[in-house]
């Protein structure tokens, strides 16, 4: 017994759909579900890997195709390929209710748990816990965006709760071999990247343990190379300059 199929339908399953209005139409693609925010990121760089079809649609869960004509006018080409970029990148995800919130309770988790593994209380130099920081994300009423990566909304977070807590980024813990010739007038032009000198030692050449807040880490290490040409050097001897033991909630 054989079943007719129109050709201009395709069916798929386990599919997270993106949809983008263009010239008065619905377009829609499909992808794999948890590619999509991948993709955006540019943790996910191979198409293949998002895209359960190149194929470009009205309606994804009917299977109904797009007509040829309809994309020329709506994006000036026919190339499903680059169509599908476009939407990819730009459309709106299509999630039901119950898996959007699950989805914002994971990245909402993951943020915290980000946020928990960088910082520090400036203070007393303990690390936080992932459960207090989700209580003063909550505080904050922090609202999770699913177009972007939980890296770059840790960091949005961080800024935020420094009105509310005392937190900061962990330093990092470098030595700094340095030319003598060079060393105290480069030291001088570091000392605005520099958070602490923990000390100094002046034999055949300089040599500086210190932190830093990591995010200054390629700006020094551009400036040495630069200033002493290749001479001068950086060793990271802790990522994390902490304490043992929890931040306890008061």
């Amino acid at each position: 017994m054989s079943i007719f199929t129109p050709t201009n339908q395709i069916r798929l399953t386990n599919v997270a759909v993106v949809r983008m209005k263009r010239a008065g139409k619905r377009f829609e693609i499909a992808c794999y579900k948890n590619k999509v925010i991948g993709w955006r990121s540019g943790v996910e760089k191979d198409l293949d890997e998002v895209l359960q079809t190149h194929s470009v649609f009205v309606n994804v869960s009917k299977g109904q195709v797009a007509k040829k004509e309809d994309l020329i006018s709506a994006f000036g080409t026919d190339d499903q390929t680059e169509i599908c970029k476009q939407i990819l990148t730009k459309g709106e995800v299509q999630v039901s209710d119950k898996e959007r919130h699950t989805q914002l309770e994971q990245m909402f988790r993951d943020i915290a748990t980000i946020v928990a593994e960088k910082c520090v209380n400036p203070e007393t130099k303990r690390p936080y816990t992932v459960i207090l920081i989700e209580r003063a994300m909550k505080d904050i009423h922090y609202s999770v965006n699913t177009n972007k990566s939980t890296k770059q909304q840790a960091l949005e977070v961080i800024k935020q709760l420094k009105d509310k807590m005392k937190i900061e980024r962990a330093h990092m813990r470098l030595r700094l071999i340095l030319p003598v010739n060079e060393g105290k007038k480069l030291k001088e032009k570091l000392k605005s990247l520099i958070k602490v000198i923990e000390s100094e030692d002046y034999g055949q050449q300089l040599e500086i343990v210190c932190l830093i807040d990591p995010g200054c880490f390629r700006e020094i290490d551009e400036l040495i190379q630069k200033e002493t040409k290749g001479k001068g050097s950086l060793e990271v001897l802790n990522l994390k300059d902490v304490e043992e033991g929890d931040e306890k909630f008061e």
